[in-house]
This record gives structure tokens, C-alpha cells and sequence, in this order.
């Protein structure tokens, strides 16, 4: 891939005559791993089409995030490099983020790649000075033109704020609710088979620990609260797993983040890898303890009694739903006993906020799948396959090995 060659994939015409079907080209840009993962909720709506065929890319930038090409040739799909989609067509492109789109030849649909509308922090621009919220307008238009031809958000507060901010976007806003949620909320019925893959013992309670990245989240700025958990709550009565974002993991590395965690593991501590198996926690979860980032939101969104780490109050922006979630959910006293904080949550489980949250996320609970088919399929200019499009439960959560020294030994 490197020195300018193509790979031989649909779209290269030294290709063509190798190929078994003539398809329809659907490329899915990846330039971190919260957008792939993200992206990764559309491709079953429309991957198993004979008519279609899925390519992968990760744009090559100047500041690339680390492991992001690894991860993504771990799919399986075919990559090609950013060079070759530079100067090939396709008939439909998906994003999770609008970096580099107005470069690709291809009608280009975009999905968030979070819960809720608008930025759910503050860092990392405070610190830049430049605080202010990048308007709509910034994102969607380059030299003149609207890029996407669709721009999917998951509530209709997020469409009238793209109609506001860029009115001659209007007409390419679909409101399509929030495949993410809906997933997690078909999940529910394999809750035992979550605990189980998770570690979870009969008579144990399950703590999802969430963390966002920034030093204000709850790896970053209340570290402290790791040890505690880890000696405060008895070993036979929860069961404690954490996930972490995966910037976290691509700034850091996976050997360093799990070097920092040998202590809590050692101590039992089940760590969830960047890519997947926060949503299956949740499903089999008793509490969320967690900041302001969009794993704690859908926590508490989907009924999780959930604590919140005081470290995050800093970064939080008025109106979002991180702000929402920090109304609704009571915050860790660093004076009490945290096995009580955890009882009192559990004990203190409120329908009412969880509904809240719910309707904050998402306008279409339970349809975004079809939405975002429909969406898809008018781009493609294909006709939509008859069978109905399910609400997929998400796969049994795996867990990451403790860490091992230069010698093979756990250290």
C-alpha cells in the first residue's frame, strides 16, 4: 500500500477482470476506531446484498491515530489505501465523522458517532482557547458546496440545529433516531448470557466502570477511585469490569493502559477491549459508575442506576446530555463509603431517569435500523429488499488478558 501502489479491489480497473460479481461499491471511512465501531452498526443492514460490496479506508493524515489500520484489516474487509479512493468513485460512502469527506467521489453519508447532539465536553478546546462550538455550517459546506448527501442524527433537536446553523443543508437531515441504543435495548433478553461471558457469579452485582478520554474523565482525573472500588467492594459480591474509549487506547497503547490497570486486574478487575462488549455490559449491568461520556449516557439511558465521577463537572457544556446526565444522577462523595454509594444507587433506581435520558438520545427508539436502510438504499439507487430489517442484539463481550512482562510473567 505504500509508495502509491493499489491493492486489486473492486473500483481498480486492473482488477475487473478478476472479479466474481460486478457490484456496487460501498466504502466505510474509518480515521479512528469510534468511528468504525459506529459504522459497524449500519454494515449488516446492508453487507449481505449480492448487489453490493463493502471496502474499508482510513485516511492518511498528517496526525494519524495510532492502531487505527490494524483495527480495521481485523474486520476482514478488504482496505484499499487513501491514495486509490483519492482517485476512484464509489457509489456510497459512510462516515462517522466529517474530516476528509469533501475529497471522496461518492454520495457520502454521515452518522454521529455519540450519544446526543453537539459536543458532550469542553476539553480539548478550552485548553486550545478556542472554546467555542464549531458551527454546523464549518462541518457541512466546503468551497461553496453541502458535502454529505445525508447527514443522519438521532433527534429532531439535532435537526433543527443543523437547520439553523446551515439552512441549505435542510433537506439533506434524516432524522434516525440512534442505532446504538436500539441495540443495547434489544439485548436486554440475553442479559444472563452477558454476565456469564463478563464473569459475573450467582449472587454477584455488576459495576460497569465507564470512562471517556480527557483528564477529566474517569480514568483520566479520578484515578484514586479505581483502587478504592477495587478493595471497597467485596469480591464476592460484585463483579467489576471497565470500559474504556477507545482514544484512550490509541493515545496510550494497549500494553501502557493495561500497565496502569495491573494492580485493579490483579485485584479482579475484567477489562473490556476498545472495539466492543461495552454495549453487552450494559445490558447485563446492576450500576454504571462513569463521567460524561456517551457509555455512561446510554448506561443510565437504558435504566442502569448510575454514578457519576466529580472529576468530569469541569468539562461538561450547558443543555447537552452529559449536562442532562449529571441533573438526573448523583455524584460520588469522596467522604463515603463507595460499597454503600453503590447499594444506595441501586436501592434509589429511578424509571423516570432513564426515560429522560432516553428521550434526549433518540426521537425513532427502536426504528433507526429501518431509517437508516431506507436512508442508505435511496443513495445506492437500489430497491429495497423486502425481508424486515431486525434489531440485532449485540455479540457476547469478551475480556482482555492481564498484562505480561518482558519475561511472560503476569506482573
Amino acid at each position: 500500500m505504500d509508495g502509491g501502489r493499489w491493492v486489486k479491489a473492486p473500483g481498480n480497473p486492473a482488477a475487473d477482470r478478476w472479479l466474481t460479481r460486478d457490484c456496487r461499491r460501498v466504502l466505510v471511512v474509518v480515521p479512528h476506531m469510534t468511528a468504525g465501531t459506529r459504522l459497524g452498526d449500519l454494515l449488516p443492514l446492508l453487507e449481505a446484498d449480492h448487489r453490493i460490496q463493502v471496502l474499508f479506508t482510513v485516511p492518511a493524515v498528517d496526525d494519524a491515530w495510532p492502531g487505527v489500520e490494524e483495527y480495521v484489516h481485523s474486520t476482514g474487509g478488504v482496505t484499499i489505501p487513501w491514495h486509490q479512493v483519492l482517485r476512484a468513485t464509489f457509489d456510497l460512502a459512510l462516515a462517522a465523522s466529517y474530516s476528509h469527506i469533501d475529497r471522496i467521489s461518492a454520495p457520502v453519508l454521515v452518522v454521529p458517532h455519540g450519544a446526543g447532539g453537539g459536543r458532550s465536553r469542553r476539553s480539548p478546546w478550552i485548553e486550545a482557547g478556542t472554546a467555542g462550538q464549531v458551527r454546523p455550517r464549518d462541518l457541512l459546506v466546503r468551497d461553496g458546496r453541502v458535502v454529505p448527501a445525508a447527514v443522519a442524527v438521532a433527534h429532531e433537536s439535532d435537526a433543527q440545529r443543523l437547520r439553523v446553523g446551515c439552512p441549505e443543508a435542510a433537506d439533506r437531515i434524516v432524522v434516525a433516531g440512534d442505532p446504538c441504543y436500539d441495540r443495547i435495548t434489544a439485548s436486554s433478553p440475553h442479559r444472563e448470557r452477558y454476565r456469564a461471558a463478563l464473569g459475573v457469579r450467582p449472587g454477584q452485582k455488576l459495576v460497569v466502570l465507564s470512562s471517556t478520554w480527557s483528564r477529566y474523565s474517569l480514568f483520566g482525573g479520578d484515578r484514586d477511585v479505581w483502587d478504592r472500588l477495587m478493595t471497597e467492594l467485596p469480591a464476592d459480591r460484585y463483579r467489576v469490569v471497565a470500559a474504556l474509549h477507545p482514544n484512550t487506547w490509541a493515545t496510550h497503547g494497549r500494553r501502557q493502559v493495561l500497565a496502569w490497570l495491573t494492580h485493579q486486574m490483579t485485584s479482579g478487575l475484567g477489562v473490556l477491549p476498545p472495539q466492543d462488549g461495552w454495549r453487552a455490559a450494559l445490558a447485563g449491568a446492576d450500576v454504571v459508575i462513569g463521567d460524561h461520556g456517551s457509555v455512561t449516557a446510554y448506561g443510565s439511558a437504558v435504566g442502569v442506576p448510575t454514578l457519576l465521577t466529580a472529576a468530569s463537572a469541569d468539562d461538561v457544556p450547558d443543555g447537552g446530555t452529559a449536562a442532562a446526565l449529571r441533573e438526573l444522577c448523583p455524584t460520588i462523595d469522596r467522604e463515603r463509603s463507595l460499597a454503600d454509594q453503590v447499594e444506595d444507587a441501586m436501592a434509589d433506581q429511578r424509571a423516570e431517569r432513564g426515560e429522560v435520558l432516553a428521550r434526549r438520545i433518540t426521537s425513532c427508539p427502536g426504528r433507526s435500523a429501518a431509517i437508516l436502510r431506507t436512508t442508505m438504499y435511496r443513495l445506492l439507487g437500489l430497491t429495497e429488499p423486502a425481508r424486515a430489517v431486525p434489531v440485532s442484539p449485540v455479540p457476547r463481550p469478551t475480556l482482555l488478558d492481564r498484562p505480561i512482562g518482558d519475561w511472560g510473567q503476569p506482573w
